[in-house]
């Protein structure tokens, strides 16, 4: 599960990691929830010429087959065993897939207790290189009866690797840089499944974690005081 992230990066520096050809500018971001706009990367093509496009869409999948937005549940992840099979996701994995631009993302460690487990603190998650998050996700233009349209989008996720499972059992599927190109380009249904197959969880020296402060908790808090270390350690 993946229901908090952060985008903190400088524009140029996210520009140049994830190659699109716009330059857009926006401020760090340091509390990010579902159904807030969030930007995306996604290949598109005209005549035979492919390019990186940078994209905002609202972070909440929605099908297009849905007719009343107002009565699907918000989907903002996709289990990434099931998306190629599910309805709800199975014509994006083929034909619509995206990066979430992200450089780090939160998640509730679960506390045991009678009935379903409870979440208890927060744990901030970013790469131990200090490189920016890819994160796999699924996009989706929804059109209304009115003629207006929608972009929506989900991250994708996994199940976790040998050392995050001790906060949670699943986590975002990152994508490696050098699988830009084989995630993104939706042109040979072929290739669906080898994209598939990089939806792996991380190996667990790829990302660091450590716990943070309850401010988190609430989507209006949004600062860089978020982010600092709740206790003196990294796990």
């Amino acid at each position: 599960m993946c229901g908090r992230y952060a985008i903190t990066l400088p524009a140029k520096a996210a520009r140049d990691y994830f190659g699109y050809v716009d330059e857009p500018e926006f401020p760090p971001r340091y509390n990010i929830a579902p159904t807030q706009p969030v930007p995306i990367v996604r290949l598109e093509r005209r005549a035979d010429v492919f390019s990186r496009r940078f994209q905002l869409v609202r972070w909440g999948f929605v099908p297009s087959f849905v007719k009343d937005p107002r009565a699907f549940p918000l989907l903002f992840n996709a289990r990434a065993e099931s998306a190629p099979d599910k309805p709800s996701f199975r014509a994006a994995m083929k034909r619509r897939r995206c990066l979430f631009i992200a450089d780090a993302y939160y998640e509730w460690r679960r506390e045991p207790g009678r009935g379903r487990p409870r979440a208890g603190a927060p744990f901030l998650f970013r790469r131990a290189d200090g490189a920016p998050l890819a994160l796999a996700g699924l996009y989706e233009t929804l059109s209304s009866a009115d003629g207006s349209e929608v972009d929506t989008a989900c991250i994708l996720t996994t199940s976790a690797n040998g050392a995050t499972v001790a906060i949670h059992e699943r986590m975002p599927a990152v994508i490696e840089r050098q699988d830009f190109d084989l995630w993104l380009n939706c042109g040979d249904e072929r290739g669906a499944e080898d994209a598939w197959r990089l939806l792996a969880p991380a190996t667990c020296d790829t990302l660091e974690f450590f716990e943070i402060g309850p401010d988190v908790n609430k989507a209006e808090n949004d600062g860089p005081w978020i982010q600092a270390p709740h206790r003196s350690r990294l796990l």
